[in-house]
C-alpha cells in the first residue's frame, strides 16, 4: 500500500502518503487509497484530527504521476479531475478538521490536496506551486478554486498563469501556510493540532462548516447559518458545562457528542 493510516497516542490519525521513491507523486490507485482511508476516519469518532504527511524528506507530494496523464481519452481526463476533486472535496465533510504537514514539495496535486486540509504547517523546505500550466494544462484538483480562497484572486492568478514556486517564507506571508517550524515537523503538527483539539467536536465542526459556507452565501444568508448553527452549539452538553464552569472557574469538561 502506498498510502498508510495509524492513529497517535493523543488521539490523532496519520495519513502517510509512502511512495518517496516517486516523490509521493499521485496515481488514480493511490487517490482510491486516500479516499478509502476517509471513510476509516470518518468511523474513527476517537479521532480529533487528522494529520496529513509525505514520507521521505523531499517532498509532501510532488503532484499527479504525469505518465498516467498521456493519451488519454477526454472523457477520461475530466473523470479523472472530478475523482481528484471528490476525493479532496471529503475534507471538507470530515467530522475533524486535517492539518497537511508540508515538507519539501507540494507541487500540483500535491499542493490541492495539502489547500484542502483545513489547515497547513510546513517546515523550512517546504516548496509550493501549481505548475500544470508548463505542461499546457490547468490544476485540476481544486487548485483554481482553493488558492484563490486562501490568498485573494490577483496573488492566485499570477501564480497559477506562472506555475512559478512559491517558498515556504512567502507562503506564510501570503496566508497559505498557518505556520511555519523546525525541527520534529511530526510533534509540531500533533503541538498544532492541539491547540484546537482540546475543545469539544460539536462546536469545532459547525465553526468549520460556518466558515467553509461563507464565500458561497450572501451574508444574509451566512448570518442566518451562523444563527442556526450557534443555536446547535448551545444546545450541546459542552456548551452547558463550559458557561457554568466559567462562573464557578473551574476547567470545563469536554464531550465529543
Amino acid at each position: 500500500m502506498s498510502v498508510e493510516l495509524t492513529k497517535t497516542d493523543g488521539g490523532m490519525a496519520v495519513l502517510t502518503l509512502n511512495r518517496p521513491e516517486a516523490l509521493n507523486a499521485l496515481s488514480f490507485d493511490i487517490l482510491r487509497q486516500i479516499d478509502a482511508a476517509f471513510d476509516e476516519v470518518a468511523g474513527w469518532r476517537d479521532v480529533r484530527a487528522l494529520l496529513i504527511i509525505g514520507a521521505g524528506d523531499k517532498a509532501f507530494c510532488a503532484g499527479a504521476d504525469i505518465k498516467e496523464l498521456r493519451n488519454r481519452q477526454l472523457t477520461d481526463q475530466k473523470r479523472g479531475a472530478e475523482q481528484g476533486q471528490a476525493v479532496f472535496a471529503r475534507l471538507d465533510r470530515l467530522h475533524v478538521a486535517s492539518v497537511a504537514l508540508v515538507d519539501g514539495y507540494a507541487l500540483g496535486g500535491g499542493a490541492e490536496l495539502a489547500m484542502a486540509c483545513t489547515f497547513r504547517v510546513a517546515s523550512r523546505t517546504a516548496v509550493f506551486g501549481l505548475p500544470e500550466i508548463k505542461l499546457g494544462l490547468i490544476p485540476g484538483y481544486g487548485g483554481t478554486q482553493r488558492l484563490p480562497r486562501l490568498i485573494g484572486e490577483a496573488r492566485a492568478l499570477e501564480i497559477i498563469m506562472t506555475g512559478r514556486n512559491v517558498l515556504v517564507e512567502e507562503a506564510e506571508r501570503i496566508g497559505l501556510v498557518n505556520a511555519v517550524v523546525d525541527g520534529d515537523l511530526m510533534g509540531a503538527g500533533e503541538d498544532f493540532a492541539r491547540r484546537f483539539t482540546r475543545y469539544g467536536l460539536p462546536a469545532l465542526e459547525f465553526a468549520r462548516r460556518a466558515v467553509q459556507r461563507a464565500g458561497d452565501l450572501s451574508l444574509n444568508d451566512g448570518l442566518q447559518m451562523e444563527a442556526e448553527l450557534s443555536t446547535l452549539a448551545y444546545r450541546t452538553r459542552n456548551a452547558s458545562d463550559a458557561m457554568a464552569a466559567f462562573e464557578e472557574k473551574r476547567k470545563p469538561e469536554y464531550c465529543d457528542d
